[in-house]
C-alpha cells in the first residue's frame, strides 16, 4: 500500500492552489519563452533567415542598452564595497554613500532594516513628493518602501480583498492593462472590474465608462477599489488634469479606494502633455476631497530616465488611510522583513539627486537629459514609422516606454489562428519572432475590446536597433497580409 501512496505526487496539477491556474503575465509568456528557445539555437549554430533576437517585448532598459547614471552606480557602489571611500570619487558621492550607511545597521548593506525602509530614506522619499507636488505636505509615516512598485500594489490589493460571493471585493483596472494587476487579482482570487480606454481618442478615460463598468459590477461583486496607471502601460497616454478631477470626484460618490500607478513620470514626451500626480490634484480639490478620498500611489527606480530594474527599489505613499488599517500593514509589510537594501539605497538617490552646487550635478544633468531625449526621439520615431504601415494604426506615445498599435488582420489569417487555438494577435506575434526574430507582446496579453488586435512594443531598443525593428515589421505585415489575403 506505501507504494501505491508514492506513485502520485503530493503536489500536482488537480492538488495546486487553482488561483495560481489562473494567473497569466504575458510579458513573460509564450512568445517570449519561444524567444529564448530561439536564442539558445542561434547560438548552437542553427541557420535562420536573422543573426540575432531582438526583445522589444519588456521594459527593461539597461538590458535594451540605456546607460546608468553615472552618479548613482558611483553611490551604489561606495554603499556596497565602503572601503572606496579612500579612493577618488566625486565628494558629494562619498557624502551620500556616508548618510545611506550610517542609517543602516552595523553601517552595512548586508543589515536588515525596518519593515518600511529606513527612516532616512522615508523622509527624502517624502521632501522629494512635497517638492513635486509644489508644497503639498508628506509624511514620512505614509511612506512605504518596496520591492519595485509591483511588491506595493499587491500588498494593497491584499489589505482590500475580503467577502465571498457577491460580497467579494472587485478591482476596477484598466483594459488594455499591465498584466501584473490582473494576475495579482486571479491568485487573490478577487473580482476583476474591467473598463475600457477609449482607443479613437487616444487611449483617455472617460467616467461614463467608469460608471457603466461599476454598475455592471455591483451584480455580482462588491467593487472597492479603482486602479489608474499614468502615464499609461501598455498605451502611453498622459492624463489631462480635468480627466484626474472627474476621477477623483467618481471614486469619492461612488466610494473607492484609489490607487494611482505613476512609475512613469518622468517619461512625458509630447508638447501639451504634463504629468499630474492624483495627490497633487487631490489636495488641489480642497478638504471635501482630499479628507475623505483614501489613496495609494507608487514609484519606482525601474523606468524613466533610470531603468534600473534589477534594483528592485520603490515606494508608495497612502493617504487617509484609517490608522488601525495602517497597523496591520506594517504588520504585513514586516512579514517579509523588509524590501532590499541597495534597491533602498538606489531609491534615496532618485529622490535626492545631485543639487545645482554639487561636483556631480553637470554630468546628473547631461546624463539625465539625454536619456529622456532619446527616449522622446524614439516615440516620435516609432509612431511615425508604424503609421506608414498599411493594417497598421498608432496612437502617439504620449508618454511612458511603449507604444500598442492596432493591428486589421485578415479574416484568413484569424480563421488560421482559431485552427491552432491561439489569440489572432499571439498567432501575428509568434510569425513574426519565428521569421523575423522580433519579440513582441500580443495584445491579448493586456486585454483589449472584442474584435480588435494589437501587439506592445517598447521603444527602448538603441536607436539604430529601434529602426530594424520598425523596418521588419513593416517588412512583414505586408507579407503576413499577403500571405493570408
Amino acid at each position: 500500500t506505501f507504494t501505491n501512496h508514492v506513485t502520485q505526487r503530493v503536489l500536482n496539477v488537480d492538488t495546486m492552489n487553482p488561483n495560481v491556474k489562473r494567473i497569466e503575465y504575458a510579458v513573460r509568456g509564450p512568445v517570449v519563452q519561444r524567444a529564448v528557445q530561439i536564442e539558445k539555437e542561434l547560438k548552437e549554430g542553427v541557420k535562420k533567415s536573422f543573426t540575432e533576437v531582438i526583445k522589444a517585448n519588456i521594459g527593461d532598459a539597461h538590458a535594451m542598452g540605456q546607460k546608468p547614471i553615472t552618479f548613482f552606480r558611483q553611490v551604489i557602489a561606495l554603499c556596497v564595497y565602503p572601503d572606496l571611500l579612500e579612493d577618488k570619487f566625486p565628494e558629494d558621492a562619498k557624502n551620500r554613500a556616508r548618510r545611506i550607511l550610517q542609517a543602516c545597521g552595523g553601517g552595512s548593506l548586508g543589515a536588515y532594516s525596518a519593515s518600511s525602509g529606513i527612516e532616512v530614506i522615508r523622509q527624502d522619499v517624502a521632501k522629494y513628493i512635497e517638492k513635486r507636488d509644489s508644497g503639498i505636505p508628506s509624511n514620512p509615516d505614509d511612506i512605504y518602501l518596496s520591492t519595485g512598485a509591483s511588491d506595493a500594489i499587491v500588498t494593497m490589493l491584499k489589505l482590500l480583498t475580503a467577502g465571498e460571493g457577491k460580497t467579494r471585493t472587485g478591482v476596477m483596472i484598466p483594459i488594455p492593462q499591465y498584466p501584473l494587476y490582473s494576475a495579482a487579482l486571479a491568485e487573490l482570487a478577487a473580482v476583476q472590474i474591467s473598463y475600457y480606454l477609449d482607443e479613437d481618442k487616444c487611449w483617455s478615460l472617460d467616467v461614463g465608462e467608469l460608471r457603466r463598468a461599476v454598475k455592471a459590477a455591483r451584480e455580482h461583486c462588491n467593487p472597492r477599489a479603482l486602479c489608474i496607471i499614468n502615464p499609461g502601460n501598455p498605451t502611453g497616454q498622459v492624463q489631462n488634469r480635468q480627466c484626474i478631477e472627474d476621477v477623483i470626484r467618481f471614486a469619492a460618490e461612488e466610494h473607492l479606494f484609489l490607487m494611482a500607478d505613476e512609475v512613469y513620470q518622468d517619461n512625458v514626451y509630447m508638447e501639451g502633455c504634463q504629468f499630474h500626480s492624483f495627490k497633487k490634484v487631490l489636495f488641489e480639490m480642497g478638504p471635501e476631497y482630499s479628507s475623505v478620498v483614501e489613496l495609494a500611489s507608487f514609484h519606482s527606480t525601474s523606468k524613466c530616465y533610470m531603468g534600473e530594474c534589477g534594483f528592485r527599489g520603490g515606494y508608495m505613499e497612502v493617504i487617509n488611510m484609517d490608522p488601525e488599517v495602517k497597523l496591520h500593514l506594517t504588520k504585513l509589510v514586516s512579514v517579509r522583513l523588509c524590501p532590499s537594501i541597495p534597491g533602498q539605497a538606489l531609491l534615496d538617490l532618485v529622490v535626492n539627486p545631485p543639487q545645482p552646487d554639487e561636483p556631480s550635478y553637470a554630468t546628473f544633468i547631461k546624463e539625465r537629459t539625454a536619456n529622456l531625449h532619446i527616449l522622446s526621439e524614439k516615440a516620435k520615431m516609432t509612431e511615425q514609422v508604424l503609421n506608414t504601415v498599411p493594417g497598421i494604426h498608432c496612437n502617439p506615445v504620449q508618454g511612458a516606454m511603449y507604444t500598442f498599435p492596432r493591428l486589421t488582420l485578415p479574416e484568413k489569417a484569424i480563421n488560421a489562428a482559431k485552427e491552432q487555438e491561439q489569440a489572432p494577435d499571439m498567432f501575428y506575434c509568434m510569425k513574426l519572432l519565428e521569421e523575423m526574430g522580433i519579440c513582441l507582446v500580443p495584445g491579448s496579453g493586456f486585454g483589449q475590446r472584442d474584435g480588435t488586435y494589437h501587439f506592445r512594443m517598447t521603444i527602448l531598443p538603441a536607436t539604430e536597433k529601434l529602426k530594424i525593428v520598425l523596418e521588419k515589421i513593416r517588412e512583414f505585415h505586408k507579407r503576413f497580409t499577403e500571405e493570408f489575403s
